[in-house]
């Protein structure tokens, strides 16, 4: 009688985690079952801490298709990019001979770096994938359009740039966007006033 306690025991021990188990499971496939209308929470490591940002390029382009390339470093850049010393004002990028490549992202040397640091202004390789190359490659190459970095950001540990092809803003272009700013300014403030 004593054994068939404990094999009940037994039992109902690997029932509770198997139960348990399988709680986890579907709790896991259920986060990563999101669809479109659901926003997926992101940790702060997963979203990514933006360290510089091009805010010219969406007044003198327009956005029509961003991509995330990640950067190849050398020594102590990535201990610049991750203090934010990194500028991409002047920044932009070309495809060449089926690689693409960033040029004037000025990172700045590192203080503590000796003899080992980098050279600021170095031209920079972006790591996509080849489809995503040829496809850049081809839209860019159209007159009046341009890859441009975004931002640059950290993301698992790694320095990430949000490439964007850019198609070029006239003067009127350029005015009209900024008439439509400040409507969009004035009826915020007013809306404010209101309340």
């Amino acid at each position: 009688m004593g054994s068939a306690r404990g094999k009940r025991t037994h039992s109902n021990k690997r029932l509770k985690v198997t139960a348990d188990f399988n709680k986890a499971y579907q709790k896991k496939q259920q986060s990563m079952n999101w669809t479109n209308g659901q926003v997926k929470q992101l940790t702060n490591k997963e979203a990514g801490r933006v360290l510089a940002q091009n805010r010219k390029a969406s007044h003198d382009y327009f956005i029509e298709e961003t991509v995330e390339a990640g950067l190849v470093l050398q020594g102590t850049e990535i201990k610049s990019i991750r203090r934010g010393k990194v500028n991409i004002q002047d920044a932009f990028a070309r495809i060449e001979s089926g690689e693409a490549y960033l040029y004037n992202m000025h990172i700045s040397t590192y203080e503590q770096g000796n003899r080992y640091n980098h050279e600021p202004l170095r031209t920079r390789k972006l790591l996509l994938h080849q489809k995503e190359i040829n496809k850049l490659g081809a839209e860019a190459g159209k007159p009046g359009y341009a890859l441009i970095p975004l931002k640059v950001y950290v993301k698992n540990g790694f320095a990430k740039v949000l490439v964007g092809l850019g198609r070029g803003k006239k003067m009127f272009d350029k005015r009209e966007t900024l008439k439509k700013q400040t409507a969009e300014r004035e009826m915020a403030r007013a809306f404010r006033q209101r309340q």
